[in-house]
């Protein structure tokens, strides 16, 4: 994958904290892991309404435990993206797009997203908290910080999904119409244009489409249940996905936050907060993390509760 403007490889090679070599081996945990989420996802979808519902409303309070599991769910996808899930890319790329399509929105678009993440972080085009009084005012910019705080991130990545009907000719005038200096969202759009990745972005935007109707049907006049638990999967998204970076220095691109947590939640994040780890050494796998963590002096930059609320505090100035 290449950054549409610089032709630069928009990837991670796995290698090991502060080596030039290859991670270690597979360990049969994420392919564990992986169909774990499939299973639990396919219960949130299908089974629960089909066999339990039927029985009595009081099993819907199920999916209230699931919607915590976003998180390890989310770090699974996040784990394809890089390619560091299962060693062998077609593998890989295969259990990423079956995550993602229970997820709710196409992994191209999540992968292409993430990358120009990684890319352009605290630069101007990605640092979302950031508003410049030059030519904007924090009243103006709020509403749609807040929005996309509470919820906003999870329902564009869903609604990417609508981007398939429209013809490639007319994808690529909008990724060029939103290329400014300001937003991803332009070279975004002009990756999923091209042709073998829009195929792919295509059939999996079908299959999402195909795989909630279907999961909204069955669940009939409970179908408020499994909104109100997309509801909670886009709260946990859209307040996690900028805590590791807000009010962190701009145009450090490779810096993100350590944030604390307790060691089993820790574990169930699959070492998501160990988040400048990740962005410094984007190739090791999640069980990899915590040992270079340790060997580069184990510095947390706040707790994950902490950083996750602070951000509540709005949009902050350009200084």
């Amino acid at each position: 994958m290449t950054d549409t403007k610089t032709d630069r490889p928009l990837r991670s090679e796995p290698m090991t904290a502060g080596a030039g070599r290859p991670a270690g081996e597979d360990r049969p945990v994420n392919a564990w892991l992986t169909g774990a989420a499939v299973v639990v996802n396919l219960f949130q979808l299908f089974l629960l309404p089909l066999v339990l519902l039927p029985a009595g409303g009081g099993w819907g309070w199920l999916l209230v435990p699931l919607v915590p599991l976003t998180t390890p769910f989310w770090s699974l996808i996040h784990e394809a993206i890089h390619g560091t899930l299962i060693r062998r890319r077609t593998a890989n790329d295969r259990s990423g797009r079956v995550l993602s399509v229970l997820y709710g929105s196409p992994f191209v678009l999540l992968k292409t997203g993430h990358l120009l993440h990684h890319r352009y972080s605290r630069t101007r085009r990605e640092r979302s908290e950031i508003y410049d009084p030059a030519t904007t005012t924090w009243a103006r910019t709020a509403p749609g910080y807040y929005l996309r705080l509470l919820g906003g991130l999870y329902l564009l990545e869903v609604l990417s999904t609508l981007l398939a009907v429209l013809p490639a000719g007319r994808l690529r005038r909008l990724g060029r119409r939103l290329d400014t200096p300001d937003t991803v969202a332009g070279l975004l759009i002009e990756r999923v244009a091209q042709p073998r990745v829009l195929r792919q972005f295509r059939l999996d935007a079908a299959a999402i489409v195909v795989a909630y109707t279907m999961a909204f049907l069955a669940y009939g006049g409970h179908w408020w249940m499994l909104l109100a638990a997309l509801g909670g999967r886009a709260l946990v998204v859209s307040v996690s996905d900028n805590a590791y970076h807000y009010g962190t220095r701009l145009e450090a691109m490779l810096e993100a936050m350590n944030l604390r947590l307790p060691r089993a939640l820790e574990n169930l994040a699959l070492s998501f907060n160990l988040h400048d780890v990740h962005h410094r050494h984007p190739g090791l796998r999640w069980y990899e993390l915590r040992g270079a963590f340790l060997a580069e002096g184990g510095h947390y930059h706040l707790g994950w509760f902490r950083a996750a609320g602070r951000q509540f505090r709005g949009p902050i100035k350009l200084r």
